[in-house]
């Protein structure tokens, strides 16, 4: 089977698709000077975008795995994070743990997984 890579680079991509399925490298906000809510909804929009390019969307994220700066910054992250998803059941299977990220000024990183569309 073919493997795809969405925007690679020479470290990494934003997406590798293989067999049905994307697999959305860690994303990360365009400005960390924001608080906790702009940086999540800047990471989920990136998010959109990279499986749009993969063929995919939301309703179809397998798995989310969230790092967090700080477990303080919880439930805000959570309140963009199902305002994002929105539909009732659609949600995947998610783990969030806290995490030294790459700076100090990032809050938050998000990981997905997701089947392409058929």
């Amino acid at each position: 089977m073919t493997i795809q890579r969405i925007n690679p680079g020479n470290r990494l991509c934003d997406a590798t698709i293989h067999n049905g399925v994307a697999y959305l490298a860690g994303q990360v906000p365009e400005d960390n000077s924001l608080p906790i809510a702009a940086q999540t909804q800047s990471v989920l929009d990136q998010i959109d975008s990279v499986l749009a390019q993969a063929g995919s969307d939301k309703s179809r994220i397998l798995t989310a795995t969230i790092y967090l700066a700080a477990m303080a910054d919880f439930a805000a992250m959570n309140a963009v994070w199902d305002a994002w998803l929105g539909t009732a059941g659609i949600g995947p299977a998610r783990a969030t743990v806290e995490a030294r990220l790459a700076r100090p000024e990032i809050k938050v990183e998000i990981m997905v997984t997701a089947a392409l569309k058929s």
